[in-house]
């Protein structure tokens, strides 16, 4: 019995094992509201709004995110791969050149931009929940100003 038990355990675990490597990464697509009330921006002031609206068909992502604050409203536009190879876009004066992978279920996607301030980097964590409705993004900004963190929440619309 005690064999049988243990067989059944090891065929358990060599087929979780083989599975879990390979299983498909979560899909993002979808128009995601960020909850501002969840969110934490760190030092920086948080937005009235923000939605970003996610077309995801692997290893291509693409964002547009919209948010309203003091400045009034912004646009940010993106195109991404998740297969780690370099993908360009500008917002205003600046050019991030960004590289995104897949982390288990996490997106990572680590960018590099330059300003008239300087050069900064950015990590960004993306992860989903387990039931699909909340995607939170946690953000590192580095910089000649120092280091930041940001977590924000977004829920599927």
């Amino acid at each position: 019995m005690r064999q049988h038990a243990f067989k059944l355990l090891a065929a358990f675990l060599l087929t979780f094992l083989a599975v879990a490597p390979g299983a498909a990464p979560p899909n993002l697509s979808g128009s995601w509201k960020m909850n501002i009330s969840n969110s934490d921006f760190g030092p920086m002031p948080a937005p009235t709004s923000m939605v970003t609206k996610i077309q995801h068909a692997e290893p291509t992502l693409k964002m547009s995110t919209t948010w309203s604050g003091e400045q009034g409203e912004r646009t940010f536009d993106r195109t991404l791969t998740t297969d780690g190879t370099e993908s360009t876009s500008q917002f205003g004066s600046m050019v991030f050149k960004s590289k995104c992978r897949w982390e288990g279920g996490a997106l990572l996607i680590d960018s590099t931009a330059s300003s008239d301030r300087g050069e900064f980097t950015i990590k960004e964590k993306w992860t989903l929940s387990e039931d699909g409705k909340t995607l939170t993004l946690v953000r590192t900004w580095s910089g000649p100003q120092g280091e930041m963190t940001q977590t924000m929440v977004h829920e599927k619309q």
